[in-house]
């Protein structure tokens, strides 16, 4: 069972810090959250080297194919734990995966009993867990939309400044409560940024963003798609706005969540469809928590501050595990970081 007795859930609250009230508190610590799940450049060290040893077995087979990272580490947006999404671009009549599973197998980078070979998804993927730093690598064959999606999402990275952090707090809020992927009736990463590309571009405020209160927007954006949003008529797109369902799917009134891939407007694929009744039952919670959290009466509040109270910390927090590994891994890989943080990122 995972616990936060040991070091309390909030490991993000800056001790000394003197946090204001209501919205400004969770403004400043969603800004602190955002500073602390970045990755360290040990963290991104560690990665950046087991990239290095499955870049080398893929060569050792195929000198000639490339590996490419694509997904929330290429973005430098992903949580301490997060998986490592590689993609091998090749010239092969049939994709290889018996032979790259083999050959990992034999090659003890896979930590034992995880790897598999997913050949009837949509996209067939290698998956397994690096025995070293015990991070799991996704692998699939000739899919370049992964590198041309996270390559649109830098541009909107940069356009929003406040995108990633506003996803990170997202992805750690879904993930806790096992909604972060598809399978389980939950959101994708890819899908969940997307949603909050288009929030921020129909966002009012967003028109002068160096005043923007992080934590007014996280409280709109689980007001919107947990209270307001239209799911069984509106879709969403980051060219168009809102797109309505029925002009894509002719009779269409399903409460599924749509949402328009970028890279193919218009065109129905595997990812644009999310189960929504999960989604909107937890972001209407959230809403509702926030709220009672962000409107209790003033001498609450004082009482709350001094006992170390989290205003974000009502609806995430971070395990004890989570901290452990994060410390573990900063001990076991610190000798990695030689380079500058700088030319570390250059690598990806």
């Amino acid at each position: 069972m995972q616990t936060t007795r040991k070091y309390g859930g909030y490991p993000w609250r800056q001790s000394g810090y003197n946090y204001g009230d209501g919205i400004i508190g969770l403004h400043e610590e969603i800004e602190h959250f955002y500073r602390y799940m970045l990755p360290t450049p040990t963290e991104h060290a560690a990665r950046i080297e087991l990239l290095s040893r499955v870049e080398r077995v893929i060569q050792g087979l195929w000198p000639e194919a490339l590996v490419e990272i694509f997904g929330s580490f290429r973005l430098g947006i992903n949580l301490p734990n997060s998986d490592i999404d590689l993609v091998v671009l090749g010239c092969w009549e049939h994709l290889p995966l018996r032979s790259l599973e083999s050959e990992l197998r034999s090659s003890g980078i896979v930590l034992p009993g995880t790897l598999q070979v997913v050949d009837t998804a949509a996209v067939p993927i290698i998956r397994f867990t690096d025995c070293e730093t015990h991070l799991k690598v996704d692998i699939s064959f000739n899919m370049p939309n992964g590198i041309d999606s996270s390559e649109l999402i830098k541009k909107f990275l940069h356009e929003h400044p406040v995108l990633g952090k506003l996803v990170l707090v997202l992805k750690q809020f879904l993930e806790q409560r096992n909604l972060n992927s598809t399978l389980n009736g939950g959101i994708s990463s890819y899908n969940l940024i997307i949603m909050c590309i288009n929030f921020l571009q129909m966002h009012p405020r967003q028109r002068s963003p160096e005043s923007t209160n992080l934590g007014v927007l996280l409280l709109e954006f689980f007001e919107l798609y947990g209270l307001s949003f239209n799911y069984a008529q509106i879709g969403i797109s980051i060219w168009n706005g809102y797109v309505r369902k029925e002009n894509i799917l002719v009779g269409s009134r399903t409460p599924s969540l749509y949402i328009d891939d970028p890279l193919l407007p218009g065109r129905q694929n595997s990812r644009s469809f999310i189960a929504s009744c999960h989604i909107k039952r937890v972001f209407q919670w959230a809403y509702r928590v926030l709220n009672e959290a962000l409107f209790a009466k003033a001498e609450e509040c004082d009482s709350h501050h001094r006992a170390g109270f989290s205003i974000l910390g009502s609806i995430i927090h971070i395990t004890d595990e989570r901290i452990d590994y994060r410390a573990w891994l900063r001990n076991k890989f610190h000798h990695l970081v030689v380079l500058e943080p700088k030319v570390l990122w250059s690598k990806i």
